[in-house]
């Protein structure tokens, strides 16, 4: 089994998206899970509509705290341009994706941070396989 965490710091919106579409995109050995340094409490409404477009329900989803995350080996941890305030995971493949927050966006350019997440989910998840 290989496990991925997605990393943020409210964990409602960038490392949403990617988690979800690890979700999509991985084979059945893939676990994909998603934490914040500081998570919100909520997943981000934009990220559950701009989904929900693409025919993924993320109702399911929950902003975790990396507390939270099972202590385990990570095949890769992937953060999201929270710098600092993203504590150290290891993991065999560590990456900092540095994309902006799109919360404050509007919707157009919200899809284009989400379309760009989902790119490099799907090569992430063929580098790991």
């Amino acid at each position: 089994m290989k496990n991925i965490l997605f990393v943020c710091v409210e964990n409602s919106c960038r490392s949403q998206l990617a988690e979800a579409f690890g979700h999509i995109h991985k084979s059945n050995d893939v676990a994909v899970y998603s934490a914040g340094s500081k998570p919100s409490g909520q997943v981000n409404l934009k990220a559950v509509v701009t989904m929900a477009e693409l025919e993924y329900d993320m109702r399911g989803h929950h902003s975790q705290s990396l507390d939270e995350m099972p202590a385990i080996d990570y095949d890769a941890v992937i953060t999201m341009g929270c710098g600092d305030n993203c504590p150290w995971v290891k993991g065999r493949i560590r990456e900092d994706w540095g994309l902006p927050d799109p919360k404050h966006l509007s919707e157009d350019e919200f899809r284009v941070i989400r379309d760009e997440i989902e790119k490099r989910v799907i090569d992430l998840l063929r580098r790991i396989d």
